[in-house]
């Protein structure tokens, strides 16, 4: 490994902990989805619902450390850029190896995925025969090829990362000038990017009015680049106040008041309340409104709070950027 650091050693030391206790569940998961039977009243059907409520508990608690655990992530690659030649900020982190970014992509893929899995988790619990119990192993079973995907790729770019060679800024990665898919998304119109952001938001506030879980998960699942987009194109370049400043990463930092830990928290919280509530109602789940309803704060408070800084800047300025 070319970068020792602490952060690095513990990120790599944690992950590789949960991996462990993510195999010892796949290996019990196997056997249940094999030989569970609900009806069945033999010692191996008892023995096989404690082994059910053990696992279950081992996949819940990755989820909850997954969480702080990817916040960490984030943090450690942008304390790296200090000591990375050309990094200013977790962007130059992430494009030092060809790992960083699809890294990056399973990590919030998998968040979602385990979120998802507890939601299948605590609505089976909630039923006295438990009839989803099958259902939720097999869902981690196909789950756990992500998790070791995503382990995978954090050992091949933490290791492949070498602070003796100059990585690119993120001034360089999100520039319009450069032949790449995130110069596409800058150089789009910028009524296309609004029209699309605020129209879809409007699709998902209509479908929440009318109780819509499936059509609500939809336009949060559409959300989720949409709003991505958005806010590289547009909406950050009036956080910084710089026209041509796009970075998604920068957002993170001090000097911004940390607002992207926020925004991230609103978009990824409310899309995934979006998407979760059609899966609850999908099992008979008797209270999705109070799910739709946390969605639709959560997704609104990252439209004003976006919204705020061009305005913002309107008021104080007189001219848009």
């Amino acid at each position: 490994m070319n970068l020792l650091s602490p952060d690095v050693i513990a990120i790599l030391l944690l992950d590789g902990i949960l991996f462990l206790f993510a195999l010892i569940a796949l290996a019990i998961s196997v056997q249940i989805v094999r030989k569970w039977d609900r009806n069945a009243t033999t010692p191996l059907q008892y023995a096989l619902e404690k082994r059910a409520y053990l696992v279950a508990t081992i996949i819940e608690y990755i989820f909850y450390l997954k969480l702080p655990l990817f916040l960490y992530f984030i943090y450690t690659l942008d304390n790296l850029s200090n000591i990375l030649p050309g990094a200013m900020c977790a962007a130059g982190v992430t494009n030092a190896t060809v790992y960083g970014l699809p890294l990056f992509v399973v990590k919030i893929l998998d968040l979602y995925l385990f979120g998802f899995w507890i939601v299948l988790h605590r609505i089976d619990m909630k039923k006295p025969d438990y009839p989803f119990t099958k259902m939720k192993f097999w869902f981690f079973i196909l789950i756990f090829p992500f998790f070791t995907l995503e382990v995978v790729l954090e050992a091949l770019h933490m290791g492949g990362i070498n602070p003796h060679v100059i990585v690119s800024c993120c001034g360089t990665l999100f520039s319009a000038a450069k032949s790449s898919a995130v110069s596409a998304f800058i150089t789009l119109p910028t009524p296309l990017i609004l029209g699309l952001f605020y129209g879809n938001f409007v699709l998902i506030a209509v479908a929440w009015l009318f109780k819509r879980a499936f059509w609500t998960a939809l336009f949060n699942l559409l959300f989720i680049p949409v709003a991505i987009v958005s806010l590289i194109a547009f909406f950050s370049t009036y956080v910084y106040e710089m026209p041509h400043h796009h970075c998604p990463f920068c957002l993170l930092q001090s000097d911004y008041h940390y607002v992207g830990y926020f925004l991230y928290t609103f978009l990824f919280g409310g899309t995934f309340y979006g998407i979760a509530a059609w899966i609850a109602e999908k099992l008979g789940y008797g209270t999705v409104r109070g799910w739709l309803n946390r969605s639709i704060v959560l997704d609104t408070l990252y439209l004003f709070v976006v919204s705020y800084y061009p305005i913002s800047f309107y008021l104080k300025n007189g001219v848009w950027l």
